[in-house]
């Protein structure tokens, strides 16, 4: 639209080409002036519509983050962190009663989890032992019966094999001394076998062992018994039992005195 400017209407007196030369002069400032503000205008429309973008943008990846979550529900969780008591304290300034907390419950949870530990621990090494004892037992036993000793003398055995034999980490009967050194054979090279320790015991505990065929009976099991009930044991009473009765019924009449 050309620009239209009457001099007269403001109250100047100008001729014809005054008022021509005046009026391009300000058409064209007034056109600058009018360029400038739609250029303005067309440059903040720009941002504006790029902002938009962005923003919705932005809310789209929001929304994604939000899809299937209970807003209500999260709004909730908010609440209620605010109210937490950590939450307060560390608002007040209160962090070493905080750290000291954590750390409390920090030291119950190990504390929990060591118990836990050492009374795993305690099991399996009351099963061991357990297992150990049987099987050093189970090894003096047949070490016993390959020897000949009588089947019921099998117990006692294995209590005097206690005080020499412990099964060593490979599971085997290994024979020690008091000060834990290994007890060797009669040929001072080989340990010495629970087979070559129950034969010893044919010296010194002949009771355990069958009597020979044809033999009399000697020692406490003779005609009269020297002891009295409570000084034998249930195995010696049982081999006199077996042979010979008559010592028996003689030790028996013993019993209680």
């Amino acid at each position: 639209m050309p620009f239209d400017f009457d001099p007269s209407a403001h109250g100047l007196t100008l001729d014809e080409t005054q008022a021509a030369a005046l009026k391009a002069v300000l058409g064209s400032e007034v056109q600058k002036y009018l360029d400038g503000e739609v250029s303005g205008l067309k440059s903040k429309n720009t941002e504006l519509i790029g902002s938009n973008k962005t923003i919705k943008a932005e809310l789209d990846k929001l929304k994604g983050q939000f899809d299937g979550l209970d807003i209500e529900a999260v709004k909730g969780l908010l609440a209620k962190a605010g109210q937490d008591e950590e939450t307060k304290l560390i608002a007040e300034g209160k962090l070493d009663e905080v750290i000291n907390r954590r750390t409390e419950r920090l030291r119950t949870d190990l504390d929990k989890q060591v118990k836990a530990a050492n009374e795993r621990a305690d099991k399996a090494e009351a099963f061991a032992a357990k297992y150990s004892d049987k099987v050093l037992a189970d090894s003096i036993r047949a070490a016993a019966i390959k020897a000949g000793a009588l089947p019921e003398a099998a117990e006692d055995i294995i209590l005097r094999a206690r005080g020499t034999f412990k099964l060593s980490e490979d599971g085997e009967p290994v024979a020690t001394d008091r000060a834990g050194e290994v007890v060797y054979g009669k040929d001072g090279k080989t340990p010495l076998s629970p087979l070559e320790w129950a034969e010893s015991l044919r010296e010194t505990a002949t009771h355990l062992w069958p009597r020979a065929q044809g033999a009399g009976q000697t020692g406490d099991n003779g005609g009269k018994a020297t002891k009295k009930w409570g000084e034998y044991t249930e195995t010696e009473r049982a081999a006199m039992a077996r042979d010979n009765p008559e010592a028996f019924k003689k030790l028996q009449a013993t019993r209680g005195t």
